[in-house]
């Protein structure tokens, strides 16, 4: 039985012994400091926040998070041939903006929960009747890419994607890749399933290399996650673990070195929030 030591929403905050008197900050770092640990974590995580996950986006990113995304579309220069699969899918803001221009698309997440909620979007819960008929029910499996509706949602885990090699002409990831416990696995993942000469996307935050931005950039997280946090879960820590992963993430420079050392061609990195923020770009 899993008894170690939870905050109030239900996460466990430590692999090791109690931590009741470390601050909240070192328990979150112990808890993601392997990947283990930050998977364990991730999961639980993602899925206590769901229902209140577009909002939080919307929030932090001051309104911009949509925007931020549909230009993603637009530098992935959609086709009417293409098929797209969008990892770490959430409510399904990627996969309904590529959905009515593709043959078809997508959406993958973890989180179970998140996939219900991009259903009700579409099932007369703020759907529009265009995407009540472009989107299929959330099923637990794909059954086939050719056949069906012409998009749906997968449960699954970006280390070991339920697909075969080169289903996809297009990958789309929105704020993805900084959660993976391996990068270079789910890197390695994404460019099996991505068929020759398809294009891969990623938007997400960067790891300023500012020594005086990176800081400030860093506390503000920090303190209005904490404040959200605390508000609307009664742990600080729920929302800190943004800051926390982009700590321990490469950054946009690094990503895009991961992605040549792991086959893709073409990378190239868009600035967004004034670097910020990134969209990585690349093919397979």
């Amino acid at each position: 039985m899993d008894s170690g030591p939870r905050t109030k929403n239900g996460l466990r905050t430590t692999d090791g012994p109690s931590t009741k008197h470390q601050a909240p900050s070192t328990k979150l770092r112990q808890a993601i400091s392997t990947a283990e640990g930050k998977q364990r974590y991730v999961r639980r995580l993602f899925a206590t926040i769901a229902d209140r996950y577009d909002f939080i986006t919307g929030f932090l990113s001051y309104g911009q998070d949509r925007r931020w995304k549909r230009r993603l579309i637009q530098l992935a220069q959609l086709q009417s041939s293409d098929r797209v699969l969008d990892l770490a899918c959430g409510t399904g803001d990627i996969v309904f903006a590529a959905a009515p221009h593709v043959e078809r698309a997508v959406g993958l997440d973890v989180t179970h929960r998140m996939l219900q909620l991009a259903q009700r979007r579409i099932t007369g819960h703020g759907g529009t009747k265009t995407q009540r008929k472009e989107f299929s029910s959330v099923t637990p499996c794909l059954r086939g890419l050719r056949k069906g509706p012409k998009a749906s949602f997968v449960t699954g885990d970006m280390l070991a994607l339920p697909f075969p090699d080169r289903s996809f002409t297009v990958v789309t990831i929105g704020y993805g890749l900084r959660n993976v416990p391996d990068l270079q696995q789910s890197l390695r993942e994404i460019r099996r399933v991505l068929a020759p000469h398809g294009r891969v996307l990623s938007l997400d935050f960067n790891r300023p290399s500012n020594p005086i931005v990176r800081p400030v950039y860093l506390a503000y997280l920090t303190i209005v996650g904490s404040a959200l946090g605390f508000a609307l879960h009664g742990d600080p820590d729920t929302y800190r673990y943004i800051p926390e992963s982009i700590r321990n993430y490469p950054g946009a420079a690094g990503v895009a070195r991961m992605m040549e050392q792991s086959g893709f061609t073409d990378v190239r990195v868009v600035p967004v929030l004034g670097g910020l923020m990134a969209i990585h770009l690349a093919k397979g």
